[in-house]
């Protein structure tokens, strides 16, 4: 390891000033002083490290605690955590060390951060320990809020990084931390988050998207002068403190959008917003005041009544609140979101920010305290799986919410697709176990109804009410999940003691011997497979033992000793079996399979939901310990994958193919020209010599749309065809369709 050159510890030196001018929490000479002492340590202790970019590794501490302090506004502590939270894992440092230095809080902050980069360091995120990960909001939610920055810095270096280790961080980014970003108000964040992970899973289309953003920057520019300048004068005129901002939509958000309603670029109308941000009056409520400015607003340009969205009134579960209003500018339509400085500060900084203001009376700020007390009670139930947790915990990052009432008004909160009986656990797990209906409207709806926004809602309830465990199919809260769980499992154990009582009677009273032999013939003749679920099954009454004695007195139609032996030939069998796949499996995960020409593919799948050919980046998902899924590696469903069972990705890799097929999907649509059609297939036929499998066409009014399924060697004549099939006059685009609803 190189020591640091003078020019690197002058800019050092230059940026950790930075961090002490601009942190305003850091501001008093005691908490500067300590911050010294913390950046002093890191810096001895990481001074002959590099990162794999070459440069000093203390510029990464230096960086997260920028983020720390400037992005989230975290305070004096936060940001001696974020220097040091690479010591004790990287260094000689203990936490003991730590704590008898800098105290007992800054110590465990960083024992959070240390156990949470254990945990990633691995070569997968496992939901196991995404759990231990999450278990940490219970003790001081800055660990959290510090991990975030040191990922939002890690991604913002990643080009340093090889390829597969690019697209697994970027995948993981956008599962966990951007949902996590988002639940906790931190939107800048998120969104950048999400940008830098879609660069890093589709450069291509990342680099593509970008440069049509910033082709249209000064057309956008001038569009928004002229939007905003009726508007400024009206502001004007009421003497409002305020500015104005054009801001335009993320990368991915376009993206996402593009991909989702399968429209083109040019076809995204609401491409950027209008930001109002106003010091409001001492004297006037707040929200009296973002009212009165959406009213300025919509007497100059017309609103969209479906597109009113009052976070004022009823602020979101993450804290944030703004009016949003879309209205139909010079040729387009807008959105408009008007704020205060505080509300302001909330959305950019959130969880930090939303904090500094509980000392407001007039600020409801206990909406992330509640959502923070659901995280603790998921974590306390033992009743979930680690992958059922992770599933429950990212519903609860980024459902939607819908607003429902009590029958005495109160206001309730439940993700969008909750039913009746999500709300009656959301009540009280009592009224959950003996729900038998509900009233809304004053009419009669069933347990699995789903919620509408406004419903008020009247639980029925019964002491006879038996659970069901097909409930557990429709609820989508964790505390409903959770409580039914316990009670089905409480129900479960009553009924096997309440079997097990009836059988030892009956038995007893038909003086037979309880053998071995006895229950293997009670298991085969009702068809379970175990005494548990025998007892239980006679505790319910749905097996009936009033001819016990016959059953047992039944001589059996084999010879034991044949059907053990048998048995245990199976089992000898399976066991070989496991070894050859285990070991065939360890030999798949140490070395990079090529998928050439001359490829067996007997055991291999190409993935229906994105379908790769040569040419595109792929991955391998190991199914079952036997055969092998072949993803695209930014394909959704392998990044969850990835998140979740890391151990079964094999790296796979494309050799060159000129001579088999691969079968790949495209979509076109453009003006109904007579002859176009007859040109598309020339090209695809005779010019390119492509072979096509099938073709569908729709017309409707001049417009044409249609779908082409051709056999290809790879992406680069794929590719190829896209481009000369766009230069055909009248076609106005052609894309490829990754996920084929056939088999092929």
């Amino acid at each position: 390891m190189t020591d640091l050159t003078d020019i690197e510890k002058e800019h050092i030196e230059l940026e950790f000033n930075n961090i002490l001018s601009t942190c305003k929490g850091c501001q008093k000479s005691e908490n500067k002083i300590i911050i010294r002492k913390a950046f002093d340590l890191a810096n001895e202790a990481h001074s002959k490290m590099r990162r794999r970019s070459g440069e000093p590794y203390i510029y990464h501490p230096i960086e997260v605690a920028k983020i720390a302090s400037n992005e989230i506004g975290l305070g004096t502590k936060s940001i001696i955590c974020a220097l040091l939270h690479d010591v004790v894992e990287d260094t000689d440092y203990t936490l003991e060390d730590i704590e008898s230095l800098f105290g007992k809080k800054i110590a465990s902050i960083i024992d959070g951060l240390t156990k949470i980069s254990d945990v990633f360091d691995q070569e997968s995120l496992q939901a196991e320990n995404f759990k231990k990960i999450i278990l940490t909001l219970s003790e001081d939610v800055r660990v959290i809020l510090i991990k975030l920055a040191d990922r939002l810095h890690n991604m913002r270096t990643l080009d340093s990084m090889p390829d597969n280790k690019q697209v697994k961080i970027a995948s993981e980014t956008l599962s966990l931390y951007a949902p996590l970003a988002h639940r906790l108000g931190l939107y800048n964040i998120k969104s950048e988050l999400e940008d830098l992970s879609l660069k890093y899973k589709h450069p291509l289309i990342y680099n593509e998207i970008k440069n049509k953003i910033t082709e249209s920057t000064e057309k956008r520019e001038i569009y928004i002068n002229k939007f905003s300048s009726p508007v400024i004068e009206k502001l004007s005129q009421k003497k409002i403190k305020y500015s104005i901002t054009g801001r335009s939509k993320s990368i991915y958000s376009i993206w996402k959008k593009m991909n989702t309603k399968n429209i083109e670029f040019s076809e995204i109308y609401d491409l950027f917003a209008i930001r109002i941000v106003f010091s409001p009056k001492v004297k006037s409520p707040e929200k009296t005041q973002c009212w009165n400015i959406y009213s300025l607003i919509t007497d100059i340009y017309q609103p969209n009544p479906d597109r009113l969205r009052d976070w004022v009134s009823t602020p979101k579960s993450n804290g944030y609140e703004a009016l949003h209003t879309t209205v139909m500018g010079p040729g387009q339509w807008v959105e408009v979101q008007i704020r205060t400085d505080r509300m302001n500060e909330i959305a950019e900084r959130g969880y930090a920010a939303h904090y500094k203001y509980k000392g407001d009376k007039t600020v409801d700020s206990g909406e992330l305290d509640i959502w923070l007390k659901k995280i603790k009670e998921l974590l306390s139930s033992n009743n979930s799986s680690a992958l059922d947790f992770l599933d429950e915990f990212k519903l609860n990052l980024y459902s939607k919410e819908i607003y429902v009432f009590t029958p005495k008004g109160l206001l309730l909160r439940l993700p969008k697709g909750a039913t009746v009986l999500d709300y009656a656990y959301e009540i009280h797990s009592e009224i959950g176990n003996n729900a038998i209906g509900a009233k809304i409207k004053q009419k009669l709806v069933s347990l699995d109804y789903k919620l509408q926004s406004g419903d008020q809602i009247e639980i029925l309830t019964s002491k006879r009410q038996v659970s069901d465990p097909k409930s557990l199919d429709f609820v989508i809260t964790a505390k409903a999940k959770n409580a039914l769980k316990s009670l089905l499992k409480k129900i479960r154990l009553e009924n096997v003691e309440k079997g097990k009582e009836i059988l030892q009677e009956k038995v007893k009273e038909l003086n037979l011997n309880p053998s071995t032999i006895t229950f293997n013939k009670l298991l085969k003749h009702y068809s379970v497979r175990s005494k548990d679920e025998l007892y239980c099954k006679i505790g319910r009454g749905i097996i009936d033992i009033s001819n016990l004695k016959k059953i047992i007195s039944k001589k059996a139609q084999n010879k034991w000793v044949r059907y053990w032996q048998l048995q245990y030939n199976r089992s000898s069998t399976r066991k070989k079996i496991k070894g050859d796949i285990d070991s065939e499996k360890s030999i798949v995960k140490t070395q990079q399979i090529e998928l050439t020409e001359n490829f067996d593919y007997t055991n291999y799948e190409i993935a229906q939901c994105c379908n790769p050919i040569p040419g595109d980046k792929i991955s391998g998902y190991l199914e079952n310990n036997k055969d092998v899924i072949i993803h695209k590696s930014g394909c959704d469903i392998i990044s969850e994958l990835a998140t979740t069972q890391g151990n079964n990705i094999i790296s796979v890799n494309w050799t060159t193919h000129k001579m088999l097929s691969f079968l790949a999907r495209i979509e076109l649509n453009g003006i109904d020209k007579i002859g176009i059609l007859n040109k598309i297939t020339n090209i695809i036929s005779k010019e390119l010599d492509v072979n096509m499998r099938s073709a569908t066409f729709d017309s409707r009014g001049g417009i044409f749309k249609g779908t082409i399924d051709l056999y290809i060697h790879n992406k680069e004549d794929l590719d190829k065809l896209i481009i000369d099939l766009k230069k055909i006059k009248g076609i106005n685009s052609v894309i490829r369709i990754e996920e084929l609803n056939d088999t092929v």
